[in-house]
């Protein structure tokens, strides 16, 4: 325990291990996407083949264009998703699979059945001491035995995590042992059939059905991989690491059931290039294997700090897991990685190109945010300011889209000396995914007030988890957030009358307040023990009198107002928000765009001002997924320098 906690202080304290941690998250991802490419290609490639075994006059050229037209229907299709053919899937892989055991059976029986003696490790040995190098070239295709074994994360989606393990070992792995032992006793007395082992060894007989479920199995492996590929990004947008892509959701049932057309469309184009280039299937699974064997090394290396940091197994275990997969992986990846030059070189090329997109999107993101928290405005200046914000105060309200959960963002000034007026209440809004799948309806927003309750601006913090749908439209989203609104204002009055009266203006957000409370719509409350605006490090400054910091600011020495009813400026205040209401709702967009200075490096003048520039014109912008008309929309641009 004192271990882990202290392995996950040092990763916290540390920017260089932070920094390494994400990278290994951005290979690890980069791969998986590989795999969306490589996969379809290899698997209907292959499946395509056993035509030339069942048809003399086809040549590889012809099934090359019959992948290629395979490829095109299958992503075509993609977009409805899989819960229409859901009830298929099921039963045609249970066939395949207990095809497979049957043939293998039927060629253990008719060919030569000593070759269950391969599950005997000396024979590693003797095969790696007569052929010795080209033993070593043969471990990339060994590989492929268990490719695919990344595709059962996808089905977690659909099944639990129990009935996918129950299937793999009861199922899948007898079935495939027995189908990959038939096929060595066939070539046991039939060397000639090497280059396409398992469409040679099926029984004339029972042929075309093989082909057939083949086929079939082979396209619901490709979906399979590519909906894991669309869940992976999406999930990689909602944490930062990819820029905002348009996410259509294919099912109402399943969260898991997503489609991504740019994606689709993209992965379609490459695995294309990838047949047409490579058309051998000798090469096509050494990119396959190198796409995985990056998948399992980072796969490895991030269950092994979750093992340290979460699951706190004793670090003799969890070094044994280290060292003995790490150590397998290694080495099968030198054998595929000695094949790059034939042309699976393609798919690393494409890993790259992810991983480069990934990297530069959350650079240009954290730079951005970073710059948006040190060009905030302060509570002095506001205050200076007065409740009018220098400025003509008209009827509505103005959500003003930000990034930031704290602090009043400096792009607020700008609308302040750019627009005549200011709506009469704004509220900043905040839209946040959070590490959880769901977050639940009631507890969607949090509230809390910025400056006095004269100034009539609010702060909104809309969490969604990254499995949540957000298909709401700008009415529906409006309604909810003037009703969490009207709920944390009530609360809040709640909290006000257990106060003494001398605290009644204390409720501001600004860099003085001490310990408050963020309350959900759902009553919840959440103490917060720290300032909300500024980091408040000096506790030993007096508080200041708030009554009497605004642009009107009033004699001490002379008499105060009489103090309204508690119900009566609850009333006044709701009254007033539901007239704000009335008078409607303005999106107040601020595009902060970052440029490197001049005195900055090349390699970063490259990637803020050309590379992120390029993304974040082309990607998804968070306001349209509320469909919010252009007659409501209010955009003023800002530039910062980095």
């Amino acid at each position: 325990m004192l271990r882990s906690l202290k392995i996950k202080e040092r990763l916290e304290t540390s920017v260089t291990l932070k920094k390494i941690l994400l990278l290994f998250v951005l290979a690890g991802i980069s791969m998986v996407m590989a795999n969306g490419v490589v996969t379809p290609a290899m698997s209907v490639l292959s499946s395509l083949n056993g035509l030339k075994v069942g048809v003399d006059a086809i040549k590889q050229d012809e099934v090359v264009m019959i992948s290629v037209a395979c490829l095109v229907i299958l992503f075509s299709v993609q977009k409805y998703g899989t819960s229409k053919v859901g009830l298929a899937v099921g039963p045609a892989l249970f066939i395949w699979f207990c095809s497979l055991a049957g043939i293998g059976i039927f060629n253990l029986v008719k060919y030569d059945s000593s070759v269950l003696r391969a599950f005997n490790p000396i024979h590693i040995y003797y095969f790696f001491a007569r052929n010795s190098t080209k033993a070593w070239y043969s471990l990339g295709g060994c590989l492929l035995c268990a490719t695919g074994s990344e595709a059962m994360f996808a089905d977690l989606c659909y099944f639990s995590v129990q009935s996918v393990q129950l299937t793999f070992v009861f199922l899948v792995l007898p079935c495939l042992l027995l189908g990959y032992l038939g096929q060595a006793a066939y070539l046991m007395e039939n060397h000639a059939d090497a280059g396409n082992a398992f469409y040679s060894s099926v029984p004339s007989g029972a042929f075309w059905p093989t082909f057939l479920i083949a086929n079939i199995a082979a396209l619901i492996a490709s979906r399979a991989m590519t909906t894991a590929t669309f869940s992976c990004i999406k999930q990689s947008a909602a944490l930062g690491c990819f820029p905002r892509l348009k996410i259509i959701h294919t099912s109402r049932k399943f969260m898991g059931q997503i489609y991504i057309p740019v994606i689709n469309w993209f992965l379609l184009a490459v695995s294309l290039v990838l047949v047409c280039s490579i058309s051998s299937i000798d090469e096509i699974g050494n990119a396959y294997g190198i796409a995985e064997l990056g998948v399992m090394m980072m796969t490895t290396i991030l269950v092994t700090l979750v093992m340290l940091l979460i699951w706190q197994i004793h670090i003799i275990v969890v070094l044994s897991f280290a060292v003995v997969f790490l150590g397998l992986e290694l080495t099968f990846f030198s054998s595929v990685l000695w094949s790059v030059t034939d042309g699976s070189w393609i798919i690393l090329v494409f890993a790259v190109i992810m991983f480069f997109i990934m990297f530069v999107w959350n650079y240009g993101s954290k730079l951005k945010y970073e710059t948006e928290v040190k060009q905030k405005l302060s509570m002095d200046l506001m205050r200076e300011l007065g409740c009018n914000l220098g400025t003509i105060r008209a009827p509505g309200i103005g959500l003003l889209y930000n990034e930031l959960v704290k602090g009043i963002p400096g792009i607020f000034g700008h609308f302040l000396t750019t627009l005549p007026a200011v709506h009469s209440m704004i509220i900043f809004v905040s839209i946040k995914y959070v590490p959880v799948p769901m977050v639940p309806q009631s507890e969607r927003f949090l509230f809390r007030r910025v400056c006095q309750r004269s100034y009539h601006i609010f702060r909104c913090i809309a969490r969604y988890g990254y499995k949540d749908v957000r298909k709401e439209n700008h009415q529906t989203f409006e309604q909810l957030l003037m009703e969490s609104l009207e709920k944390f204002i009530r609360r809040e009055a709640q909290e006000r009358s257990l106060e003494s009266e001398g605290d009644d203006d204390t409720d501001s957000e600004d860099e003085y307040s001490g310990s408050r409370v963020l309350i959900a719509p759902n009553g919840s409350v959440y103490s917060l023990g720290v300032p909300l605006l500024a980091d408040f490090n000096d506790t030993t400054i007096p508080i200041p009198n708030f009554e009497a910091s605004t642009s009107e600011e009033a004699n001490p020495e002379s008499p105060k107002p009489p103090v309204l009813d508690a119900e009566q400026s609850l009333e006044r205040e709701l009254s007033f928000i539901r007239k704000a209401k009335e008078s409607g709702v303005v999106y107040l967009l601020g595009h902060g765009d970052i440029r490197a200075r001049k005195d900055s490096w090349f390699i970063k003048k490259l990637i803020i001002n050309y590379f992120y520039a390029f993304l974040r014109k082309n990607c998804r912008s968070g306001i349209t997924n509320l469909s919010v008309p252009h007659s409501h929309m209010m955009q003023v641009g800002m530039t910062y320098m980095v």
